[in-house]
């Protein structure tokens, strides 16, 4: 599915680069793994080839469908009426999911309620890790410009 040199995006984790594809032997059973160089934390994780369809692990978006989620960034609606548990916990599993618009729509509804009274200390965490990943994604796509990357801030 990925090759070498292929930008990815692993939920939870942020973007990485696929390094390699190499073969090792566990339990005297041969198997291909991806090696992943995560752009964040300059971490390197193995995946087992076979299992990489299963993950949520896909490849960085296209400037096309950023611009998408650049206007759903900017102009989509949020919903406040959640009590904050509740929100967090829709939040968390946006996050998981490895979806960018799902990530940004929890930096955006995060964001809006910060410029309306100071989110508590999970809820900041959960904006910044999620913009964190969300950058990391970014500095990755192909014709991204930097007023568009700004655009996110």
């Amino acid at each position: 599915m990925f090759q070498i040199g292929d930008n990815i995006v692993y939920p939870m984790q942020g973007a990485g680069i696929i390094e390699a594809i190499e073969e090792k032997e566990i339990s005297d059973e041969k198997q291909q793994y991806y090696v992943i160089k995560m752009t964040i934390s300059n971490m390197k994780v193995m995946i087992p080839t076979r299992k990489i369809s299963g993950s949520s692990i896909r490849p960085v978006t296209d400037i096309i469908t950023l611009k998408r989620i650049m206007h759903i960034f900017q102009h989509g609606k949020s919903d406040k009426l959640l009590p904050w548990k509740q929100r967090f916990k829709v939040n968390t599993n946006k996050i998981k999911t490895g979806d960018i618009q799902e990530g940004v729509e929890v930096i955006r509804d995060l964001m809006r309620m910060k410029k309306e009274k100071a989110l508590n200390a999970s809820e900041k965490k959960m904006l910044d890790h999620a913009y964190e990943f969300l950058m990391s994604e970014l500095e990755v796509i192909k014709g991204i410009t930097e007023n568009q990357i700004k655009s996110f801030c």
